[in-house]
């Protein structure tokens, strides 16, 4: 797996977000644009996918990384929803939302898995021997 370029997509992606949170935040598009989470969730799950490939360099295609990929990225969206719950009924006190949670977690996931496959399409250095 070529590392230097998947910390340089780790990094604009991140900032790619940031920006766009940023920019969400300063011009209400939570509220006026109604799938505009679901984008940012995907991106995040897209992210925190890169991510578990960087950290843990996963060196060979199975089925088995996609899958501890997936768990990587469900284990930190329900942790982020969690947060989530929490500063909402503490802070805002506003009530709990079952589908606005799942709708997340899923388009966490699907960024995870699209993560998967654009590390093994794109990311990983196949080892064809050129002779």
């Amino acid at each position: 797996m070529d590392r230097k370029k998947l910390i340089k997509h780790l990094i604009y992606l991140l900032l790619f977000i940031f920006i766009a949170n940023f920019l969400a935040n300063k011009f209400y598009w939570y509220y006026t644009i109604w799938y505009f989470d679901m984008v940012m969730h995907f991106l995040g799950g897209f992210w925190i996918g890169l991510l578990y490939f960087y950290l843990f360099s996963i060196k060979e295609k199975s089925l088995g990384s996609f899958i501890k990929a997936l768990f990587f990225v469900l284990f930190v969206g329900i942790g982020w929803e969690v947060y989530e719950i929490l500063v909402n009924s503490v802070i805002a006190q506003n009530p709990f939302d079952y589908l606005d949670t799942s709708s997340d977690v899923f388009f966490d996931l699907l960024g995870g898995a699209a993560s998967t496959f654009y590390v093994f399409r794109k990311i990983m250095i196949a080892n064809i021997n050129k002779v």
